[in-house]
């Protein structure tokens, strides 16, 4: 069905609506008092002389309400419907009046200089702590914020993640040389002696497994004796074979300078030197990293470990009492609270809330004032004028009302003027 103005009126513009039509027919009221008065004044004004000045009054008071009468209505349409020059001014000047309502407001209050001293008589910082410290406004922030978060995290692709996470990588740790750096970072543990507590770590762990898997080593020789050996003897080298394991660890426990730690020190100095000067070693690293990262199994755990940790984010988001939840309402009440209290912090606050606002200013101020331009040109001429019309007409309405009155008196007091010099006028 069409739409009429009074279906797409909001509950306060029907209001407006209510109370200009009852200045418009306060207004006619007067308009026609006037006209009454001038009528019964004219004539009777030969019997009754003083209703010549009623007659004057009524007469001024007619033209003074006609003439705003006129002025007022041609603001926004035709008088009469008659199409008289430089009427209808609204509807035919809407376009160019939300233009320069937008350089208006561009010019006068996007700049510079005016957001600047607005801003700085204002405690911004100061009053965002107040406002956050508070439970009630903490909580609210944090529901927000876990509202946002959850949102992005399901907008968020799992395939489009994973890919992501596969380029960077890709390009942050498979593409770039491992050898060189690997083999200076080698090199400097190795001259430190840094690697001797790993090593430790590793001696010890063998000798705790000795310890505990004897029965390991039955067998572990023996077995490929020729069967002709005696039984006791399979036993005998066994138990040899795992004694000088045993023995064998133990020295290099206690022996820091023991050949094998020695060895050990050589293989990893040799390893620094040719991960950086030899390509075949480097040769070798970059293609173990290659297939490392190239498996299925890597991918796999890629993929699972980005599935728990988001399965995780949205079940903490979620919960109100959750440990995430309660730690974000802590931390926003945290800055609330230096935000009130730190003047160092509330300064730096309010200078970089303002130099944002006024580089936003600065820079895109011709566009926010084009937003007034471009939606009063997307305003039907019509509806246009029934909003200003509503916003300003119940005054304009005054301006009839005291016309008729202005125009009544000053009727009234040409005619006394005129009488006073001309007698019997």
């Amino acid at each position: 069905m069409p739409r009429t103005p009074t279906t797409l009126l909001s509950p306060a513009d029907q209001e407006r609506r209510r109370a200009l039509r009852r200045m418009k027919a306060a207004a006619l009221g007067a308009l026609i008092v006037m006209a009454l008065a001038f009528i019964i004044a004219f004539a009777l004004q030969q019997r009754i002389e003083w209703l010549a000045y009623v007659r004057a009054a009524a007469e001024g008071g007619m033209v003074g309400a006609l003439a705003d009468w006129f002025a007022v209505t041609a603001l926004f349409r035709h008088p009469l419907g008659i199409p008289i020059p430089h009427t209808a001014i609204i509807p035919t000047r809407k376009n160019e009046i939300g233009r320069t309502l937008g350089e208006f407001v561009e010019t006068n209050f996007l700049e510079a200089s005016v957001v600047r001293s607005k801003l700085a008589s204002t405690p911004i910082a100061q009053r965002g702590g107040e406002w956050l410290r508070e439970p009630a406004h903490a909580e609210r922030v944090g529901a927000e914020a876990a509202t946002i978060a959850t949102a992005v995290l399901n907008a968020l692709s799992d395939d489009d993640v994973q890919g992501l996470i596969g380029d960077l990588a890709r390009e942050h740790l498979i593409s770039p040389d491992w050898g060189t750096p690997a083999g200076s970072w080698l090199g400097r543990i190795v001259a430190a002696d840094a690697h001797h507590g790993a090593v430790d770590l590793a001696v010890d762990s063998i000798a705790t497994w000795l310890h505990a898997n004897a029965a390991s080593f039955n067998g572990l020789i023996s077995r490929r004796l020729p069967s002709w050996v005696p039984r006791l003897a399979h036993r005998f080298v066994d138990d040899t074979a795992y004694n000088e394991a045993v023995r064998f660890i133990h020295a290099v426990q206690a022996d820091p300078q023991h050949p094998a730690r020695l060895a050990i020190d050589g293989y990893l100095a040799r390893l620094a030197d040719n991960l950086q000067h030899d390509p075949a070693t480097r040769a070798k690293l970059e293609s173990a990293k290659a297939s490392i990262f190239d498996s299925p199994r890597i991918g796999a755990l890629a993929a699972e470990a980005w599935n728990t940790a988001k399965n995780g984010l949205l079940a903490s988001l979620a919960d109100p009492e959750s440990g995430l939840r309660r730690r974000i309402v802590q931390v926003v009440q945290e800055v609330g609270e230096r935000l009130t209290t730190d003047a160092a912090l509330q300064r730096r606050v309010d200078t970089w809330v303002s130099d944002a606002a006024v580089f936003l200013v600065d820079r895109y101020r011709h566009d926010i004032a084009s937003i007034i331009t471009d939606t009063v040109e997307r305003w039907d001429p019509a509806e246009t004028t029934e909003k200003i019309e509503l916003m300003v007409g119940r005054d304009l309405q005054y301006i009839r009302l005291n016309g008729t009155i202005v125009g009544a008196l000053a009727g009234l007091a040409i005619f006394t003027i005129a009488h006073a010099l001309i007698p019997g006028l």
